[in-house]
């Protein structure tokens, strides 16, 4: 498959039908944009799924993770 769309002034796109239809996807649900070597891979998440780094919102703030800040703040 091969689609395409376009990104707005405000970075939004719209999922064309057949995307959505491919994954299953429906209004609500939450989709994932992971980055491989290949390129960048857009799926339906799976809010089952406990190892999810997305269930936890302060996973992707990286710049604090390391263990000079664990140390830092570890007295707190």
């Amino acid at each position: 498959m091969s689609v395409t769309a376009k990104v707005s002034s405000r970075a939004q796109t719209v999922l064309p039908k057949a995307v959505r239809d491919k994954l299953g996807l429906k209004p609500g649900d939450t989709i994932r944009f992971r980055e491989t070597e290949q390129g960048i891979i857009v799926e339906k998440l799976d809010h089952n799924v406990d190892d999810d780094v997305s269930a936890d919102p302060f996973a992707t703030f990286t710049e604090w993770a390391s263990p000079e800040e664990d140390d830092g703040w570890s007295d707190l």
